[in-house]
């Protein structure tokens, strides 16, 4: 079993009275549940009979299933009905970390909690692995093009899956069950081949039109599809930035997936040593590290505060910028393994435009470089660091933050 850094942020979440784990299908969210709250009784609505029973009779199914410690209940969004009834027991009863829901359908869950939960509930999004979570369980692969290959689902590393055995599996089943029952999707080939294209186009702005007339679809189709991933975790959006000193280039954002692997899969990569040399390497590395980051604010409890940078003409970008109590950390990615000298020149771009005309500030201080090698170093420009300590990134960046 691995040790999840959800766990000390779950009492951070004590003084709630409902707490909800979210995220997708198999990232873990059932055994952090149990494993954080080991005397609460368990029911999952997965199994079709206890899901009927919820339905039908929702106040005696609680009492049903509750002990004195409290209640898990597994995939709580077969029955968004029940929050209804677990509010009238929280404002009746006052009782801390009693209800413990995990689900793995976003928007559904989130209109149900906004609907019947909201002040009431403290809501947690678990990822799969992260790199640090990976280091910490000795399970870190020493290559980065290994890494990206597997992704970071559990059941590879706690049941000795291959990524050719789980990925394929797991796409067919989240089309089959996720997909037919949030939407009427009436030809899932053309949705699958709508997930592939999203895949090959990972780290690239969102061109939804041409996304649409290349998948044989309606714009509207495409957008409505789109959300379907974001809100079952497949996918995410990064957002452009833009402040007064450079006007913002595009309103699109960048598309990346959670999981590398998944990608991996859906673009046919067969192995580590194909991903190496494919043309997609320098952006599935790239997406690799920028859902990492994404995962370390989750793991604590927050939302992401990131966004990409371009300048006024589109000739220079930073790939992911993150807002830390009013501060800016301009972060590049590099897929290479070698440091070269033209790596520093977005950065050097974005510095000069945020910092030119104040001298005192120190710009490399909160500057980084991430590539796929293995040295630490500290130049000029940014804090160059090796993708094995990526994991940490976020933790160095809230200390500067709180120590403006």
């Amino acid at each position: 079993m691995f040790t999840r850094l959800m766990e000390n942020t779950l009492q951070k979440f004590a003084n709630f009275p409902v707490i909800a784990i979210l995220g997708p299908r198999q990232s873990g969210k059932t055994t952090l549940a149990q494993k954080a709250y080991p005397d609460h009784a368990f029911v999952s609505l997965e199994n079709p009979i206890l899901r009927e029973f919820a339905l039908k009779e929702p106040a005696q199914f609680l009492e049903s299933y509750a002990n004195k410690n409290g209640l898990i209940i597994d995939e709580f969004q077969y029955v968004p009905q029940i929050l209804s009834y677990i509010q009238l027991d929280v404002d009746a009863k006052k009782r801390k970390s009693f209800f413990i829901l995990t689900g793995s359908q976003n928007f559904l869950v989130n209109q149900a909690i906004t609907q019947s939960l909201a002040g009431r509930v403290g809501i947690l999004n678990l990822q799969p692995l992260s790199l640090r979570e990976l280091a910490q369980n000795n399970l870190l692969p020493k290559s980065p093009a290994k890494t990206v290959f597997n992704g970071f689902y559990p059941r590879l590393y706690n049941e000795q899956f291959t990524p050719e055995q789980l990925y394929p599996s797991y796409i067919q089943t989240y089309i089959e069950r996720d997909v037919r029952q949030i939407i009427n999707v009436g030809d899932l080939g053309t949705f699958q081949k709508f997930l592939q294209l999203c895949a090959s186009r990972i780290g690239n702005l969102l061109n939804l039109s041409d996304l649409a007339m290349v998948c044989g679809i309606s714009v509207t189709t495409a957008r409505r599809w789109l959300s379907l991933l974001e809100a079952s975790y497949i996918i995410f959006l990064l957002e452009p930035y833009f402040n007064n000193f450079s006007k913002r280039l595009t309103k699109m954002p960048k598309l990346y997936f959670y999981d590398t692997g998944l990608a991996c899969s859906l673009l046919r990569i067969s192995s580590p040593e194909a991903l190496a040399l494919h043309p997609f390497w320098g952006s599935l590395f790239e997406c690799c590290i920028i859902a990492d980051i994404a995962k370390q604010y989750f793991n604590q409890g927050s939302r992401p505060p990131f966004y990409f940078w371009r300048d006024k003409n589109g000739r220079l970008e930073v790939d992911c910028l993150i807002d830390e109590a009013g501060m800016l950390f301009p972060i590049e990615v590099k897929a290479s393994e070698r440091i070269s000298n033209d790596f520093f020149t977005g950065l050097s771009e974005w510095n000069r435009l945020a910092y030119g005309e104040n001298p005192q500030k120190d710009p490399a201080a909160q500057t980084y470089l991430l590539y796929a090698g293995n040295e630490k170093q500290i130049r000029t420009q940014a804090q160059v660091v090796p993708w094995t300590e990526a994991g940490s990134l976020v933790t160095e960046i809230t200390r500067s933050g709180k120590r403006k």
